[in-house]
């Protein structure tokens, strides 16, 4: 039987012992290009349209591809951590994204872009699963909150390349070279953290815990009332962004009102911007208990609001302004993390976050394609697609704040959110 490389030993190869913080950065870096990954067909979209002819529909499918294998990994992703710990996961996945985007840039026909963006979203599975588990090792609970909003802000580093930058690239380039530009930062990102992470808590010595075992513990947590709730909510609140900033904005902008590629891009940029400073300012607030979850109802149905106002919107400014006050309040998730951290036993975390982390990107997946099929029918109506794919996130949006609102609490809150 061949050997297979024990990452994990190549930690020992080295003394040098890494402070949290630059493991924890080294760890981001990998989560940033992540997040560029997530958000490339708003700048990307125009192109792909005319280079395979792709329907609405089919452009969804391409956005969603990721977030579907991102989320559905997360399962896998869980026990890969129980058992491996997080350096070996981070590293045997990662590679995975980088061969996606390399195959992204030379396919030839819409099967291979989606086949490609699938494999990337397989490679970043880990990417912020791991980041919160590290916090939530290492780092005191009341300080979750903020370290992962500090976190949730430098990823979107990442997201900010995905805006002016690729813009330029695509608009100066092509759609093609900048799968080759992330490609080449993803692999920087896997050396860095092949380099500095360290994994010591992890010897494989513990617990050694089967699929099955885990299919089990993982269904447990839906045997939890309160699980229903949470996971409702958890798939639509950062699924609403995602969906604008990585999939409809870049054509709203363009198609809707006369922007120029750039010009979108700019706008783009600024909402990663204020999404990096609205991840740290939630997380700092960070309210306790009934008081977080009356928080998240409120900036829910607040972001609701906000995507019927987008919708409507008579004026170029109006609609390059609601986008950046979206990516600002889109921070809020780091209150719904820990309110996540809150509702489990410690022993629950690490599945509690693979769990909720599970269902926000195949919300994200599921939300990007319903909004490319109602974006379809919209067009063979004669409807405005745009105000009727603004029109569904909304709705959907109320509909995961009433089942948040209106499912049990867990133990210690109040029986409703209200």
């Amino acid at each position: 039987m061949q050997n297979k490389p024990d990452l994990r030993a190549a930690s020992t190869i080295s003394t040098y012992q890494p402070s949290t913080w630059v493991m924890l950065l080294a760890l981001c870096s990998a989560f940033a290009l992540s997040q560029a990954f997530r958000t490339v067909a708003a700048m990307m979209a125009t192109q792909l349209q005319s280079d395979f002819r792709l329907s609405a529909q089919q452009l969804g499918v391409f956005a969603g591809s990721f977030h579907f294998a991102f989320g559905a990994m997360q399962f896998f992703i869980g026990i890969g951590i129980d058992l491996h710990g997080i350096r070996r996961t981070i590293l045997i996945a990662f590679p995975l994204a980088i061969a996606g985007s390399v195959l992204s840039a030379l396919a030839n026909s819409y099967g291979l872009v989606v086949l490609g963006q699938v494999m990337i979203g397989v490679g970043c599975a880990p990417a912020f699963l791991v980041c919160t588990v590290f916090i939530a090792r290492r780092f005191p609970q009341q300080r979750f909150a903020s370290v992962s909003g500090l976190v949730l802000g430098l990823g979107g580093v990442g997201m900010m390349l995905t805006g002016t930058p690729l813009a330029w690239v695509v608009q100066e380039g092509s759609w093609r070279l900048g799968f080759v530009a992330l490609a080449i930062g993803s692999a920087i990102a896997w050396l860095v953290m092949f380099l500095l992470v360290r994994d010591p808590e992890d010897t494989g010595g513990g617990r050694q815990e089967s699929i099955l075992d885990g299919m089990r513990n993982f269904a447990g947590l839906f045997k939890i009332p309160h699980t229903w709730g949470i996971f409702a909510l958890g798939a639509v609140t950062y699924a609403s962004f995602m969906t604008l900033r990585g999939l409809w904005l870049g054509p709203l902008l363009v198609e809707r009102y006369g922007f120029s590629l750039v010009q979108s891009g700019n706008v783009a940029l600024l909402v990663s911007i204020m999404s990096i400073l609205g991840y740290p300012l939630f997380g700092w607030l960070n309210p306790q208990g009934r008081s977080r979850r009356r928080w998240i109802v409120s900036l829910t149905l607040v972001l609701a609001s906000l995507f019927a106002v987008l919708a409507v919107a008579p004026t170029p400014g109006i609609a390059a302004t609601v986008p950046i006050v979206i990516g600002f309040l889109a921070g809020f998730i780091v209150l719904q993390y820990a309110d996540v951290r809150a509702a489990y036993p410690a022993a629950l975390t690490g599945r509690a976050m693979a769990v909720f982390t599970m269902g926000m990107f195949l919300g994200i997946a599921l939300m990007q394609w319903i909004t490319g099929v109602v974006a379809s029918l919209a067009a063979i109506a004669g409807v405005d697609p745009f105000t009727v794919v603004l029109v569904t996130i909304a709705a959907l949006l109320a509909v995961g704040v009433i089942a948040f609102a209106g499912l049990p609490a867990p133990p210690g809150h109040a029986e409703r959110n209200w």
